[in-house]
């Protein structure tokens, strides 16, 4: 099982740019290793945690593996634990 962080790429909230935090294998290991890293609950999104690139350098720190954004996503997938949006 495998943490994955992606460069912070993503426009958002505060001025900041954000990655995306996600395991390969596991949600509840996400889950762990979100709250070892200090990310709140509400930045969990279907299957991925929301993260300032103020966290980034630290993520990977505490264990995550730096990939490509094309690379998360395969991981994900290849884990059966990509969750896409419901459209209405």
């Amino acid at each position: 099982m495998t943490i994955l962080i992606d460069p912070p790429h993503w426009p958002g909230p505060r001025g900041l740019m954000w990655s995306h935090l996600v395991s390969d294998a596991s949600l509840d290991e996400l889950h762990t290793f979100a709250a070892r890293l200090g990310v709140p609950p509400r930045a969990f999104d279907r299957d991925h945690y929301d993260v300032p690139e103020t966290a980034h350098d630290r993520a990977v720190s505490l264990g995550a593996e730096a990939v490509s954004s094309r690379e998360l996503l395969r991981r994900l997938v290849e884990g059966g634990l990509r969750r896409r949006k419901r459209r209405p």
